[in-house]
Order: C-alpha cells, then structure tokens, then sequence
C-alpha cells in the first residue's frame, strides 16, 4: 500500500469516527441550511491574470515536520496582506498534522476563500467543509472513481462550493473532465511516491480546454517556475513548501509574482 493509499484509508476511518459523533444526515442537513455559497474561489481563479493559492501545512509526508511552531492564523494573515488570491489550508491530522480547527479559524479570520485540502473520500467530507467555512474542496482522481467524482462535484454545486480536481496523468485529467470539473489541478508531485516532476503541468495543458481552470500544483519555487507556468496559460499556481518556509512571506510572495 502506497502513501496515497494509506491517507486515503486513514480518511476513511475518520469519517468513521465523525459519524458516530454527528451522524451523516444530521452534517448534511446543517451544511444546506447554510446560505448557498457563490462559487468565490472558482470566481477569484477566473479574474484576469494569475491566481495565487497560498499554503498553510505544518507537515508533510515527504518532508516531513515544516513549521514546529505553525502560528496558522498570523500566516494566513500574512497570506492575505501579501495578496494571495486564495489559501489553501491541510486539515489531514496524520501526515500532514492539519486539523479542521486550523480550517475553521483561518476561513472566520481572513476575507479571501479557502480550500480545504484532505484526501476527500465520502460526501461527508465535503458537507463538514461547508460547516468549517470552506469555500472550495480538493477531489483527488487517483482515489476517486469517475462516478464518485460526478456525484461529489454535484453536491458542491448544490452547497455553493468550488471543487479543485486534482490529476497527475492523461488518464485522470479525461476522467476529471468526463465528470465534468470546471477547476483542474495537475499535481507536478506523484501522490504515489512522492517525486516531482513540475514538466507535468506542460504535459497536460494541451488536454484541458481553455474555458477549464488549470491549476498547477507542487514544485513551484520561484519567479522563473512561476513564468513558465504563466507561459504554457496555467490559471493558477497553488504553493506550498516554498512559501511556508520563507521567514517574510509577502516578500516571497512578490518575488514568486516576478515584482521584485
């Protein structure tokens, strides 16, 4: 069993767990009798120019623990006076060390949106993200079967949230597309493995329609990566590690933007 194999079975014991504390339909019925959300991260990755989705994780499986300390809120305040058009916040609680906490706080505390990046494997999932203040989820192809991929991109629909699917091959992106994602993220990072490979997003540009979101995850560390994903027409660019490790996160984030 692989890594992504191992968080996505760790998901599912989670939701498990959450279950026997607030049952399936209760989360449900709590999540759409929230008001109706207006898709703001898929409208803040279509504005002219390149998006930036900014990262807060404490940990990885690859590298480890990255920030012991990890103020999340005071960086995900940094994130928005430094302009990130959106943050991307790790609930994972094992090998990432996230917490829905971290979600819910940062999502109440900043005015940009917010995705919840887990390993999504049961609606459940994507209804706790509503009540946590998410305005977007993470759908990964690789542990989600096309079917699955449609039914939960029909629930975001239905609960007013953007759904960032996630591909890292010509396979997945045709099921990503066939199930009928409007946001495509090609991680540049073999979920399997680990390995980075930032050619990835080149690869599969030419298979995703213009009117598609393309988002380019992992690997992304500075002004010249960023220029050649803004060449090749990436919508976005969602960062991690480069800007979690920065001690001055607006500088970073400047110079990522090639303005210093």
């Amino acid at each position: 069993m692989n890594i992504l194999d191992r968080l996505a079975e760790h998901a599912r014991e989670r939701v498990c767990q959450a279950q026997r504390k607030l049952p399936a339909e209760t989360v449900r019925q709590r999540a759409l009798a929230l008001p109706r959300g207006d898709f703001a991260f898929e409208r803040t990755l279509r504005k002219p120019g390149m998006s930036f989705i900014c990262e807060c994780k404490k940990a990885s499986p690859s590298k480890g623990l990255i920030d012991p300390e990890f103020p999340y809120l005071r960086i995900a305040k940094e994130y928005e006076a430094a302009g990130a058009d959106a943050i991307s916040v790790l609930t994972e609680p094992g090998w990432f060390q996230g917490s829905d906490t971290y979600l819910a706080e940062i999502a109440a505390a900043v005015s940009v949106p917010c995705l919840r990046k887990d390993f999504t494997v049961d609606a459940y999932m994507i209804y706790e993200a509503k009540l946590l203040g998410a305005s977007a989820v993470l759908l990964i192809c690789s542990i989600l079967t096309r079917e699955q991929i449609g039914e939960y991109l029909g629930i975001c629909d239905e609960l007013g949230i953007s759904a960032l699917v996630e591909a890292h091959d010509e396979a997945e992106t045709e099921d990503a597309l066939r199930a009928g994602a409007r946001i495509i993220g090609v991680n540049n990072r073999n979920l399997k493995d680990f390995t980075v490979d930032t050619d990835n997003s080149r690869r599969l540009r030419e298979s995703i329609p213009k009117e598609v979101l393309f988002v380019s995850e992992s690997g992304v560390k500075d002004a010249a990566d960023v220029k050649r994903l803004r060449e090749i027409g990436a919508d976005a660019v969602l960062i991690g590690e480069t800007l979690m490790r920065a001690a001055d996160k607006r500088e970073k984030l400047a110079q990522l933007r090639g303005k210093m």
